[in-house]
């Protein structure tokens, strides 16, 4: 079963060389980039314990004790819409604007509102834990905001991007253009 959320769009890979922005249909979100090995391992492990719940849950049915049994399905429900939202992580571009994606909070900015995205080298959290090392960070700016207010996007030291250096610059690259292109027709 195709998972769509899962999948950059191939077109990058086969069209990179070809034009920045090789995507027909630019009104649909979608996120310039493959989710990274980090990520898609932490996922399969809560995908892989949510299916041990569900063992549980019908073991717990079969024993005869309903309200533990949908309390162990509720826990799995919980646990595979977490590694969902797991996945769906990042930043998602289109032509209605840039959507930065994390774990409990979506905030979409449309174009016009965008000062600027640009790449920059600063501390960055490693795999989102409070421990800093210095990197690339891939920082927005709105023009709504002040200019010291920035969102951090993207970084090369991430689950997407963790030793996958190559694929953060490109995909740095692929959301500044969207950004210059955009804003530029806004």
């Amino acid at each position: 079963m195709p998972l769509p959320f899962l999948t950059a769009d191939r077109a990058f890979d086969e069209a990179a060389a070809d034009a920045a922005l090789p995507f027909d249909d630019r009104d649909h979100w979608r996120r310039p980039y493959r989710p990274g090995p980090w990520r898609v391992g932490a996922a399969a492990v809560l995908l892989l314990l949510a299916s041990y719940v569900l063992v549980a849950t019908v073991i717990i049915a079969f024993a005869g004790a309903l309200p533990g049994a949908s309390a162990c399905a509720g826990l799995a429900v919980l646990i595979m819409c977490a590694a969902v939202r797991l996945l769906r992580m990042g930043t998602w571009v289109s032509a209605h604007g840039l959507r930065h994606v994390t774990f409990f909070r979506t905030r979409t900015v449309p174009w016009p509102r965008v000062a600027s995205v640009r790449t920059v080298q600063q501390p960055v959290r490693w795999l989102g834990l409070p421990r800093t090392v210095q990197g690339q960070a891939l920082l927005l700016v709105r023009s709504d905001r002040p200019a010291d207010e920035r969102t951090v996007l993207l970084t090369d030291r991430n689950a997407d991007f963790l030793a996958r250096d190559t694929a953060f610059d490109r995909a740095a690259d692929t959301v500044e253009v969207w950004a210059d292109e955009y804003r530029r027709t806004a």
